[in-house]
């Protein structure tokens, strides 16, 4: 495993991190309930192969993610770097309508007293005294930066965060935060079917010495190879309501397997270590963020610290999708 320090931190993170958006199952993600005893495997096969790096949310199953991990974390918590979110909440005290899911409506709200109440109500689900990286969840223009920035700051002075970063974001917002602030990564959606908004970024990030945590780079599965092309969601799942379900996709998706067949060979390794190599191989400040809930995705996903493409092939690849590429993803 490879590592990284989180920004201008002392925080030293595996460069490959665990995703636990289904650990908090729901209407979102439909098809695993994770138990305590599976996070807990899933925890410790991570520590194994190096990863110290865990991300979650409060919105992941409305809670569900973050109490689980609470749970599993017990007796591991000085083994992992911990990161989770704010802005989001479904506590019907004022923000900004996000969406309803599962019975709850989650507002975003970037108000020094809603940032203050989100970290305290993550601190209590996850059981811990401190949280090592707070990420805006999504960044939004109705409150002042100054005051949202000034919240982190007073957090990390209480010693309940150590570090903060922003998510769904734009380079101009980190340019804007960076004036009251040091902020240490940003999360990101990028892969090689939607690499635009993190070639935007990646001359930010480098200005700042802020990691780019790149989320989305398996397109939910679509990116796992083309049996996955063969599976049927709920409506209300992710995985069905991504541009890659749609038939004019299937095809030149199926196609570009097939190109990039000869180079798992080469490397022996599958198309997702393939892709996620290829992602890595775009800016040396990226952090690979992968949903994982199983051993056997664990021990497949690390083996991309094995893998360094060419230019070249980075290019083939990419070429091979160029006619499918999507500028923006909505989720």
């Amino acid at each position: 495993m490879k590592y990284q320090k989180l920004g201008n931190s002392n925080i030293e993170v595996s460069q490959v991190s665990l995703g636990t958006w289904g650990l908090g199952g729901g209407s979102v993600w439909t098809d695993h309930n994770s138990s305590l005893k599976d996070t807990e495997l899933l925890l410790d096969v991570c520590k194994e192969h190096g990863i110290n790096y865990i991300d979650t949310a409060p919105v992941y199953g409305t809670g569900e993610s973050e109490i689980l991990l609470g749970k599993a974390l017990k007796t591991r918590r000085n083994d992992f770097v911990l990161q989770t979110k704010c802005s989001l909440n479904w506590r019907n005290d004022g923000g900004n309508f996000h969406y309803s899911r599962d019975g709850y409506t989650v507002n975003n709200d970037t108000s020094y007293d809603a940032i203050i109440r989100d970290v305290d109500d993550s601190l209590l689900r996850m059981d811990t005294e401190w949280i090592d990286s707070i990420i805006v969840h999504y960044v939004c223009k109705d409150w002042d930066v100054s005051e949202t920035v000034s919240a982190l700051e007073h957090l990390k002075k209480q010693g309940k965060i150590r570090t903060y970063g922003l998510s769904n974001s734009q380079p101009s917002d980190l340019e804007e935060y960076q004036k009251y602030g040091d902020v240490s990564l940003v999360q990101e959606f990028f892969s090689i079917l939607s690499p635009f908004h993190g070639r935007d970024y990646f001359p930010v990030c480098e200005k700042y010495n802020t990691v780019f945590q790149v989320y989305g780079v398996l397109e939910e599965g679509f990116l796992t190879g083309p049996d996955f092309l063969k599976q049927k969601y709920q409506a209300s799942d992710i995985r069905s309501r991504i541009p890659w379900v749609q038939q004019q996709y299937r095809q030149p998706l199926l196609n570009a397997f097939d190109a990039w067949k000869p180079l798992c060979e080469k490397y022996h390794c599958s198309y997702a270590n393939l892709v996620e190599a290829w992602a890595l191989h775009e800016s040396a400040s990226l952090n690979l963020l992968v949903g994982m809930r199983k051993e056997n995705s664990v021990k497949d996903t690390v083996n991309v610290c094995n893998i360094t493409l060419t230019d070249d092939e980075c290019k083939f690849m990419e070429d091979s999708v160029k006619n499918i590429q999507v500028e923006v993803l909505d989720k």
